[in-house]
């Protein structure tokens, strides 16, 4: 695996964020985002169909068969990531699109990051919106002390597990705990988790983050048990501090 060596002149590897949902790019980062757009045109996404159309959305003028695209998701063969990272070694700089929110955070994005230092590639992290961070700082919740856990299992059993032992673990720190589930089953996933938790924990529920449907609420499980929310194909982060 090729390293960049000191003295050459190298690229940089951007992690540049895109919207949470279907809203004007520039409403929720700034116009630096737009200006590192214009000048990269070597990318590693993680669907390609869609990183061009927010590439569009940022820079309608930039011109689309002058850009180089890298694939990377779940179906990535991983020997090959360290060979995306060939343009940075010979001068150009690379830009890296999560599907939605900040890359290298509940992303496969992560992958090439860690492989850019290996290759001492610099990283600069860009500003833009992540549904994490910015439930946690709407849920009123332990801000000094939270930990994320992506998804839940599948099972129902070992879920269950699982949130009881994320509740007994933030009784027993104050650690505030973060999770998600796949929107379309986010109804289910609530009527399961008012029944698993104790009636007196805060949940917090935070959808649609930045987008006009927005919806940000913390209560107690007993309070969630007595209303009707409807969370179906809206992108969700729950939050829990017992």
């Amino acid at each position: 695996m090729e390293e960049a060596k000191p003295g050459l002149v190298i690229g940089k590897l951007y992690l540049i964020p895109t919207t949470l949902g279907d809203n004007a790019p520039l409403e929720v980062m700034p116009i630096s985002v737009k200006g590192i757009i214009e000048k990269i045109d070597h990318y590693i996404v993680e669907n390609e169909k869609s990183a061009r159309r927010f590439i569009k959305r940022v820079s309608p003028n930039k011109p689309q068969p002058s850009l180089h695209i890298q694939t990377l998701n779940k179906y990535t063969n991983p020997e090959e990531i360290p060979s995306y990272l060939d343009p940075c070694i010979h001068g150009f700089n690379i830009g890296v699109l999560s599907e939605a929110g900040c890359p290298g955070i509940a992303d496969p994005g992560a992958d090439v990051v860690r492989v850019a230092h290996e290759r001492r590639i610099q990283v600069v992290p860009m500003v833009g919106p992540s549904s994490i961070l910015m439930a946690m700082m709407s849920s009123g919740m332990n801000g000094q002390n939270f930990a994320f856990n992506g998804y839940l299992p599948i099972d129902k059993v070992e879920r269950k597990a699982k949130v009881k032992a994320l509740e007994k673990l933030s009784k027993e720190t104050g650690q505030t705990q973060i999770f998600m589930e796949t929107p379309y089953r986010n109804n289910k996933f609530l009527a399961e988790l008012i029944k698993i938790l104790q009636k007196s924990t805060r949940l917090c529920i935070a959808c649609d983050i930045t987008l006009p449907t927005e919806f940000i609420q913390t209560k107690s499980v007993h309070e969630w048990s007595e209303i009707t929310l409807d969370l179906d194909k809206r992108p969700t982060i729950y939050i829990i501090q017992a």
